[in-house]
């Protein structure tokens, strides 16, 4: 099992799934608003009262267990509808949502999301849609119980960047070390052992501010699966 397995998206984002018009269309039923790097989005536990629409930036899909225990299940990006589980089947969400940085985004009441689904018949699509998503929930978890700590580090901050909106060949990762072991499953210190090497090769640069500044994923996944 490699780090670059879990790279790729196991589905296309929404926009691609209902096309740029209709995107474009139901952007419109909101205002757009600014949600800063670390902001819960939605809510684990919390009734589908609305969906969020991502129009820039990336997120955190996050599953907290019984004793408090976070795991990253997902990083979505730009052109991702998020929370329309809870509002099509009318149950409270199954995990939170957290910005990874800076996001842009249109929060759409649930009336209006129905509305927009039945007058254009997108129930198919979004269901589609579903499962693909959990297909690749299912996928993380069996990284997050069966790969070692590095693997499972490598292969989270590569779906971060994927899913990043910025560009270039260096991004700043802004989750404290801490927050990046809760997500993955392991102690800080595991973590903090994991980057090491990877800091004194220069392929990363620990931010004063917590966050991490990628700079070369591809030699960190390189590494992490020569390891595993």
């Amino acid at each position: 099992m490699t780090a670059t397995a879990f790279r790729g998206s196991m589905y296309q984002p929404h926009v691609s799934v209902i096309g740029p018009r209709l995107w474009s269309e139901l952007s419109g039923l909101a205002p757009v608003r600014i949600r800063p790097a670390r902001s819960v989005l939605l809510r684990q536990g919390d009734p589908g009262t609305h969906v969020v629409l991502l129009a820039s930036g990336s997120t955190l899909i996050t599953l907290t267990g019984a004793h408090g225990e976070r795991a990253l299940l997902a990083v979505r990006g730009a052109g991702e509808l998020l929370g329309e589980l809870a509002v099509l089947d009318d149950r409270p969400r199954s995990a939170s949502v957290i910005a990874a940085e800076d996001c842009r985004v249109h929060i759409i009441p649930a009336s209006d999301f129905l509305a927009f689904v039945d007058r254009h018949g997108l129930q198919t699509a979004l269901l589609r849609h579903a499962i693909a998503r959990v297909r690749e929930a299912e996928t993380v978890r069996l990284e997050m119980a069966t790969a070692a700590v590095p693997l499972r580090l490598a292969s989270a901050l590569g779906r971060l960047l994927q899913a990043a909106s910025a560009t270039g060949a260096q991004y700043v990762v802004r989750l404290t070390q801490t927050e990046l072991s809760e997500m993955i499953g392991a102690s800080r210190n595991a973590v903090g052992a994991a980057l090491k090497p990877w800091r004194e090769q220069g392929w990363l640069i620990t931010e004063t501010a917590g966050g991490l500044l990628i700079r070369d994923i591809a030699s960190i996944q390189s590494h992490a699966n020569a390891d595993r």
